[in-house]
């Protein structure tokens, strides 16, 4: 036996996981692969009908967010590490003396659609059923409550009629308050597929901003921020007038229509005036309206900028009432569908995840309630709705509830008028929290913080957007003391006493007693059941396969589509028109410009996951603001500057992008950055507590601000090995980079006012002691605020420090690029100090995050032949994943022609450059 053959590690087989992603409600399928206990890039499941194989860039990068970095690892009290026992028994004696002292009304949870659907359950059985409260409501009080407050009113249940087939299905797509190409890019790809299938399918894309998602529109309705219900009342008018209804329907299987029909008949007296109100064209409209009276298979489908508004309820009962109205419900490609935001926003309102609601789709009727009290055996089962997420942290903040329990989410970046939240929190006598990072805003103001398992950990079940049942399967043992959501409370029911009624030893368990009582006394009467899953044994749980629910004696194999068979579950089984008199949002006081809020493609939530993944912070690495060129030169804004906006609430502090596809009058500003990714970037702090009157859902699209130009004496970059913390000037922003995702690079953009040698040499001390021994490259001007420090510790590249009083921006790639070479020639090292790329490529800003394709790369191609993003594909392969980044090569496409390339420019100017120090 040769040397080699003696020493080689021989590869085991390959382990395989089927699991779900955990970001977006599309419940993309995934295939976890490890050999010799390291983990594989992951991929799509073929066989899993939501996605069919297919992965956005976020779920190709789950593999690289498993790392333990910032991992919240241990109980903490008051920031000392304690044992599980300490933590348990010391939040059952608070919630104890809270109940024996105010009562259990002083008791709140807030959970997570994060959670699944099994921890989900305990949470809400113990609360509302055993604490007596119904304090517990849920991060999708912000996502989805007015999608369910509408569908209850109409349907008289929470039940989503349609499925992902019907996109493929429909002639006429309509997309309203949703940018699917960014926000849930693999049904966004199966509509692109599906249009290329059908040439004659019809898309209208109703957002007050040009999005991605406009790359697909044959029509793009840019309408005025919060006027969504008079444009679809309007559509109801239009219907009326040219006799485009299914009357049989209407009669047969509805009621109120012609409440609902003269209602919008008196809101809508023309098209010209409805044009009007919605600032768009009245032709536009006018081809809309066409277009939805003649085709019979049209699917709307809509997301948070219907459902984040204080008249949200009535937005989603206005596209209902057009749907009932053409009797285009329960059909092939006819259907409302409401899309959720989160992995499991539809698991939580299964088991009563919100608080005006109780488990398995009952509410708080006395016969719901009784019926919820006798199979949980609960003799304190909460008598009344709990208080929705906006009034519950206003309770905390006025002193009603001593003690909180936070699960799985962040509220002080995530929550209306956030700084308010976090004053709130102040005043709560124990706060808890359970996550499984350590450095959040949240967690910071918390006093008992819980270690939970992450996703890759946990074991149980999510439900997607179309009702679709998928089991989320752990492959990686949880680090330190983390433990599962569902241990953790039921360990605290536990020592509450409550042993005999939270004897679960496996999600698998409480899973079965959930399936149970959807089933227990419905006989049909409720539209959730899935008796057909209940006593599965172990293994027929873990083994269990993706199926929309319901599942029972009737659908065995789950259901496709509700109301094919014109039942509702009203008392009298007939669908509800609501009468719906639109309101335009109000600008209160703060500003005159409007903030819109919402996702960017590569990040998720708060960037607990995706913040660890280096490839999804190159699309977009620094929070910004989106203005139009008129907003941005009345203010004196300039493109790639640095804007404050602000309003009696607070400010932000973020990049300028100067782009037309923002109406005049507003702003958008994305929702992912936290204290831990920048300065002031949290976009929370800006929006106010309004509330839908129905729903409780905030208004989270529609903000009065200011914004005006920030000018710093000095403006740079810092590049890492190590993260070297909060940065001590007015401005930063963070990211990862590299290839090695357990210990990435830290890069920060900075910006500060005062003497910014003062900061660099600062910044220096931060640095780890053993880098401290390394060799220095500097190059200083301190008359122009200008300093190049390049640290070289063993001959390769340790930090870099890049400070000017005029920034001019370009790409860091080939800079992050430097760090990975083993070994810097002394070429490099000058390259670095003349701030541009020497014998490196630069393949400029990263557009394609899946392959790392960059701007520059695309634009050679364009200029060598390629004249479409397909050629892109073949040439580049960007484009030929996910497809998110295709809206981004077209732009490329159509503004970059043959020899328009240009060569990398400097960072800096050397002009002024006079000391420089080897």
């Amino acid at each position: 036996m040769s040397a080699i053959e003696q020493t080689t590690t021989p590869l085991t087989a390959i382990q395989q996981t089927q699991t779900t992603c955990p970001y977006c409600g599309v419940g993309c399928g995934v295939d976890i692969s490890q050999q010799n206990g390291q983990l594989l890039p992951v991929a799509g499941d073929s066989r899993h009908p939501s996605n069919f194989g297919r992965l956005c860039v976020k779920g190709s990068a789950l593999h690289e967010t498993i790392s333990h970095n910032g991992r919240l690892l241990y109980p903490l009290m008051n920031g000392q590490r304690s044992s599980w026992t300490q933590a348990i028994n010391l939040i059952a004696d608070k919630i104890q003396q809270v109940i024996h002292t105010h009562g259990p009304d002083a008791v709140a949870f807030y959970g997570s659609g994060q959670l699944l659907t099994e921890d989900y359950y305990v949470a809400n059985k113990l609360m509302k059923g055993f604490i007596g409260s119904a304090n517990m409501d849920t991060n999708s009080r912000l996502c989805m409550a007015s999608s369910v407050a509408s569908y209850k009113r109409a349907f008289g249940s929470d039940t989503v009629p349609g499925c992902y087939e019907d996109l493929e299905q429909a002639d006429l797509l309509v997309l309203t308050g949703s940018n699917a190409a960014w926000a849930h890019p693999v049904l966004y790809q199966r509509m692109v597929a599906a249009k290329k299938a059908n040439p004659d399918m019809k898309v209208v894309v109703i957002d007050p901003r040009r999005t991605a998602t406009c790359d697909l529109a044959d029509l793009h309705l840019a309408i005025r921020p919060g006027s969504d219900a008079f444009l679809f009342t309007a559509l109801l008018a239009y219907l009326g007038e040219t006799n485009n209804l299914d009357h049989n329907f209407i009669a047969l299987h509805t009621e109120g229509f012609g409440s609902a029909l003269e209602t919008a008949r008196q809101q809508c007296r023309s098209l010209k005036d409805v044009a009007g109100q919605l600032d768009i064209e009245a032709s536009d409209l006018a081809q809309f309206f066409h277009w939805f009276a003649d085709t019979p298979r049209t699917v709307t489908f809509y997301s948070q900028g219907i459902n984040q508004s204080a008249t949200g309820t009535d937005k989603g009962n206005a596209i209902i009432n057009v749907h009932l109205a053409t009797g285009r419900i329960g059909k092939p490609g006819a259907t409302p569908f409401s899309i959720t935001g989160q992995p499991n926003a539809m698991g939580g309102r299964e088991v009563g995840g919100l608080a005006n609601q109780l488990a398995a789709h009952m509410d708080f009727s006395a016969a719901e309630r009784d019926r919820v009290r006798r199979f949980w055996q609960a003799p304190n089962l909460a008598e009344r709705p709990g208080l929705k997420a906006v009034d519950l942290f206003q309770a905390v903040k006025r002193g009603e509830i001593k003690f909180l329990w936070i699960m799985s989410t962040n509220p002080l970046v995530s929550m209306p008028d956030a700084d308010d939240v976090k004053e709130a929190l102040k005043h709560c006598e124990l706060v808890v929290v359970s996550d499984c990072m350590a450095d959040t805003d949240t967690a910071a103001a918390a006093h008992v913080l819980l270690p939970a398992a992450s996703w890759g950990e946990k074991n149980g079940t999510v439900t997607n957007s179309e009702r679709r049942i998928s089991r989320q399967r752990g492959f990686l043992p949880p680090p330190g003391e983390a433990m599962p959501d569902w241990w953790i409370i039921t360990q605290v029911a536990h020592a509450l006493g409550h042993a005999d009624a939270f004897n679960y030893s496996h999600p698998a368990d409480i899973f079965d007693e959930h399936a149970r009582l959807s089933a227990f006394e419905n006989n049909g009467s409720r539209d959730f059941d899935l008796s057909g899953l209940s006593a599965m044994s172990r293994a027929q749980y873990d083994a269990m396969a993706p199926v929309q629910w319901p599942v029972n004696a009737q659908y065995p194999q789950g259901r496709q589509r509700f109301f094919d068979d014109r039942r509702f579950y009203t008392d009298n089984g007939k669908a509800r028109f609501i009468a719906v008199a639109p309101e335009l949002p109000v600008p209160r006081t703060g500003g005159d410009l409007i903030m819109n809020t919402g996702r960017v493609r590569d990040h998720w939530h708060t960037m607990t996951r995706t913040g660890k993944a280096p490839r999804l912070a190159q699309h977009i690495s620094e929070p910004y603001a989106d203005i139009h060129p008129q907003d941005a030169a009345l203010r004196g804004i300039e493109d790639g500057s640095l804007v404050r906006i602000f309003n009696p609430r607070g400010s932000l502090l973020l990049r300028a992008h100067i782009s037309d596809n923002q109406r005049t009058g507003e702003i958008f500003v994305p929702m992912h950055w936290t204290s831990r990714y920048a300065s002031a970037a949290r976009m929370g702090t800006l929006t106010d507590s309004s509330v839908d009157a129905i729903s409780g859902q905030p208004e989270l699209k529609f903000s009065a601000v200011n914004a005006e130009p920030f000018r710093p004496g000095w403006q740079g970059f810092v590049l890492s090995r190590h993260d070297i913390g909060t940065p001590d000037c007015a401005y930063w922003a963070c990211g990862v980079f590299g290839d090695d995702i357990h210990n990435p690079g830290m890069v920060y953009e900075v910006a500060g006012q005062g003497d910014a040698g003062q900061f660099v040499d600062a910044l220096r001390q931060r640095l780890p002691d053993q880098a401290l021994k390394g060799q220095w490259l500097t190059l200083s001007d301190p008359a122009q605020q200008h300093y190049r420090h390049v640290l070289i510790v063993n001959n390769q590249l340790e930090a870099v420090i890049f400070v000017h009083k005029d920034l001019q921006f370009s790409n860091r790639q080939w800079l992050t690029e430097c760090f990975a070479q083993s070994e810097l020639s002394s070429q490099q090292r000058r390259a670095l100090l003349a701030g541009q790329p020497a014998d490196a490529p630069d393949h400029g800003a990263i557009v394609c995050s899946c392959f790392q394709i960059g701007e520059k790369q695309i634009i050679q191609a364009i200029n060598n032949g390629c004249d479409s993003s397909d050629a892109l594909g073949k040439a580049l392969r960007c484009g030929t994943n996910c497809g998110s980044c295709i809206p981004e090569l077209k732009t490329l496409l159509a503004s970059h022609s043959a020899g328009s390339d240009t060569q990398p420019a400097a960072l800096f100017s050397d002009a002024a450059c006079t000391a420089v120090e080897l």
